[in-house]
């Protein structure tokens, strides 16, 4: 797709009436215009590079690719999307004040009213204006809803109007009912979220413009009701969570993709070849691909990230054209000073002083790499002579140090050995002996050192395994056995090669379990407020009480098992 393209469709769009309807469209069109722009800039520096280093007269960059006449468009769009979104927002607040305005009204209605035709039709009124009014900000639909709705059960059960209704009215009442649960079971297979929440919001009024239904059916009722529209309530915030959650990924992965460009952007000074200027550009254009691959964020903010992650590849980029426009080629000085490190590693070749004597090659290496190039005709054949002075000491090195890993081929020997014997082991009836052999497998094992990279996920594996197999014949119940249990897992992750890592995942783990017992904790909480001062709701906040308590002697065992678990 051509700029003039991009324009076109920019204008297209823009154009719409309703502007919210095609904000996905246009953010995506303006992604892709911008990696269009990129590309032909990216274009542009090249054929300027090709053009310097085959002596062709440099190109001059004719116009912006369209920049400014596609972003022309694209402002116009947004300050009328701004505005449309304005208005939605205000409209909805006003909604929102009319709708606690009539939730105020019904709270006076169940609580001062006592005359039955009075309150009823009051009733009426409130409930025509709530269907009339429109939507209310999305973060305060549940907790509206459910205000309102709560108010309608004590308007149905606190005052006494079944005396006036007769039975097949609760029992007609009660087939409404039915078939609204089954409507949002319905929903619950309906794809869209956004239509989720269209029909939510409509079965809901529905629902609160049903009568009451007979006593010994609304609880059950009640209950399945509330849990559909709980259900559904979760998926829509699981939704908007995942969204956000997934923008906020996005802006992080884009945050660690700027910090990769400004490491590459920095020491540009110690690019002294032409190669390494080429690695460079490699790694910053494959930082620019990967950007591309990464979603957007939230819209505030995807503009002014995407600005910064620009002038930092500016940065490298300026500085590479640069670099090209001032460079000195005196290459046979370079060679001299190539020459004089050969001639110093070439003294250090023979040295046995490993540590002392890798110091100083590795500083040459480092020397050798801030000389710059020396020409193609002097480059490969002095890096040949410099590598082959180097790898004679590390050669040598490596194999002097490859008798050290005999020790690691007896470590591997001992536990083994000690594998057999755990293997062998038969535990007696005395379950305290027993436990005492066990940690003292544990104990020996942890004692011996370090085996070959090749066999230490290997041999823990079959320590862990065995140690499990004997834990696991144990007769032990309750608490004991989950406190002799857990120190044994300890045990075992003590022993493993990534011992560390293991013990600070264990902790996290615990960590979670806890705050997800305290959020249930704290919904049961909010979930007492929710009964009214009758048997039944005495009977089932009793059972909420009794939840809560539970939940909390058990973060109470948990606590208690972090503590067992040490710092690494």
């Amino acid at each position: 797709m051509e700029n003039m393209d991009f324009i076109a469709k920019m204008e297209e769009l823009s154009a719409q009436e309703d502007v919210l309807t095609v904000s996905r469209e246009v953010n995506e069109l303006r992604g892709k215009f911008d990696d269009y722009v990129l590309e032909e800039e990216r274009k542009f520096q090249v054929s300027q590079l090709e053009a310097e280093e085959s002596g062709e007269a440099i190109p001059e960059q004719e116009g912006d690719f369209g920049k400014e006449a596609f972003y022309s468009v694209y402002d116009a769009y947004k300050v009328r999307k701004k505005e449309a979104i304005d208005a939605r927002n205000a409209i909805e607040t006003e909604n929102l004040r009319q709708k606690k305005e009539l939730i105020t009204r019904l709270q006076n209605v169940v609580t001062s009213e006592e005359n039955i035709g009075a309150a009823f039709a009051a009733f009426k009124k409130i409930q025509e204006k709530w269907n009339e009014i429109g939507d209310i900000p999305r973060d305060k639909r549940s907790d509206i809803q459910k205000d309102y709705s709560k108010l309608l059960e004590d308007f149905f059960y606190n005052i006494n109007i079944y005396k006036q209704l007769k039975d097949h009215d609760f029992k007609r009442n009660h087939q409404k009912k039915v078939a609204i649960i089954e409507q949002l079971k319905k929903l619950q297979k309906e794809e869209s979220v956004k239509e989720v929440e269209t029909g939510l919001k409509r079965i809901q009024n529905e629902w609160d413009g049903i009568g009451p239904v007979p006593n010994e059916e609304w609880e059950s009722v009640k209950e399945a009701y509330w849990t559909e529209v709980r259900s559904l309530y979760n998926r829509i915030n699981r939704h908007y969570e995942d969204r956000r959650e997934i923008q906020r990924v996005n802006m992080e992965q884009k945050q660690v993709l700027i910090a990769e460009v400004k490491v590459h952007a920095q020491e540009l000074e110690t690019l002294t070849e032409h190669k390494h200027w080429e690695d460079r550009t490699a790694k910053i254009l494959d930082v620019q691909k990967r950007w591309k691959a990464v979603g957007a964020g939230p819209r505030k903010e995807n503009e002014l990230i995407w600005k910064e992650f620009r002038k930092e590849c500016d940065v490298f980029f300026d500085a590479k054209k640069a670099f090209y426009d001032v460079l000195n080629s005196n290459f046979d000085a370079v060679a001299d000073k190539k020459q004089a490190l050969i001639d110093r590693a070439n003294a250090l070749k023979d040295s046995t002083d490993w540590k002392e004597t890798a110091h100083k090659l590795v500083g040459l290496q480092k020397e050798w790499k801030t000389l710059g190039h020396a020409g193609r005709r002097n480059e490969q054949k002095l890096w040949k002579n410099f590598r082959s002075a180097c790898d004679a000491f590390f050669n040598t090195r490596e194999k002097h140090f490859s008798a050290q890993d005999e020790e690691l081929e007896g470590n591997l020997t001992l536990k083994n050995a000690l594998l057999e014997k755990i293997a062998a082991y038969e535990a007696g009836d005395n379950k305290s002996t027993t436990l005492a052999d066990l940690k003292q497998f544990s104990a020996e094992f942890n004692a011996i050192g370090k085996v070959p990279m090749k066999a230490k996920d290997a041999t823990y594996k079959a320590f862990k395994s065995a140690m499990d197999d004997h834990y696991g014949k144990l007769k032990m119940e309750g608490a004991e056995k989950e406190k002799i249990m857990f120190e044994a897992k300890l045990d075992t992750l003590k022993a493993s090669p990534n011992s560390s890592r293991l013990l600070r995942d264990a902790k996290m783990d615990i960590r979670k379990e806890i705050d997800k017992i305290q959020k249930e904790i704290h919904q049961l909480e909010n979930n007492l407020g929710f009964f009214a001062n009758s048997k039944g709701a005495d009977s089932l906040k009793k059972e909420v009480e009794k939840k809560v308590q539970r939940a909390q002697d058990k973060i109470l065992s948990l606590r208690a098992k972090m503590k067992m678990i040490p710092n690494e």
